[in-house]
């Protein structure tokens, strides 16, 4: 067995594949949130469209797209093998329990790994699968060059060919599929807006220990430079980003009661 692959087999290893994958699946989560915001976008749902259609039809993107679902799915299998390994090695608790919250989201990755990819599992057969295989509805934009004024009519399957964009006479028209009005008919369910919120917790809880985790594994925990990583850790992604994500069903859902 050569080095690389004692390396890439032990647990060392694993973790540093963890943390590498770990990390750019946090890029990913802030190139996708600037997509979801578009949704708050007052142009029924043409902002938000575009961006379905650039992210899933722009070559380099497409590229990138595989190198996620790689990511996501070496991090899930290498996390499960790393539980099994801890709990191998401790298979009686500990006889105190921690009090601390970092060190309760530590002890407790594997519950909020699972529950993420869950979520992972139903965001995607909700709105990756429908749009992929052409189960969402239709649209198409009227966009007054002048005034900035959109307005939409719904397609029929029979007058939508394919995603276009042109202008005719000052006005620009968009045809597109419309995962907009996908994503608010699957919001107005209140359960669905329930699981968005428990899992977007997980994920806070998750990425508030997992972040600055995979820092420490790579060797970048400089006491200069470390406190800020904990920083953005605890904020940026504990914080922030999970608020952000979980806006998008609480204010579609709370907008159509």
């Amino acid at each position: 067995m050569s080095n690389f692959s004692k390396t890439f087999s032990s647990t060392l290893g694993k973790k540093l594949v963890m943390s590498l994958t770990g990390l750019f699946l946090c890029v990913f989560l802030i190139v996708h949130l600037i997509g979801n915001l578009q949704i708050f976008k007052a142009d029924d749902g043409l902002a938000f469209n575009q961006y379905a259609h650039f992210m899933t039809h722009f070559p380099p993107i497409k590229i990138i797209s595989y190198l996620l679902y790689l990511s996501i799915i070496v991090h899930s299998v290498w996390a499960l093998i790393l539980t099994r390994r801890n709990k191998a090695a401790r298979p009686i608790g500990y006889a105190i329990k921690p009090k601390d919250g970092s060190i309760w989201s530590s002890r407790n990755m594997g519950i909020l790994g699972t529950i993420i990819f869950i979520f992972i599992v139903v965001h995607m057969s909700n709105f990756w699968f429908k749009y992929h295989q052409g189960y969402t509805p239709f649209v198409e934009y009227q966009t007054n060059l002048k005034t900035g004024e959109t307005t939409s009519r719904v397609l029929d399957a029979s007058e939508f060919k394919e995603y276009v964009t042109y202008v005719d006479n000052g006005i620009q028209i968009t045809q597109s599929e419309d995962l907009y009005k996908e994503v608010y008919t699957a919001f107005q369910q209140w359960w669905l807006v329930l699981f968005y919120v428990i899992a977007m917790a997980a994920l806070a809880f998750h990425l508030i220990h997992g972040f600055q985790s995979a820092f420490q594994t790579l060797g970048w925990n400089h006491r200069k430079y470390f406190p800020i990583a904990k920083f953005v850790g605890l904020w940026g992604f504990g914080i922030l980003i999970p608020l952000a994500y979980v806006a998008m069903p609480l204010y579609v859902f709370l907008t159509n009661l």
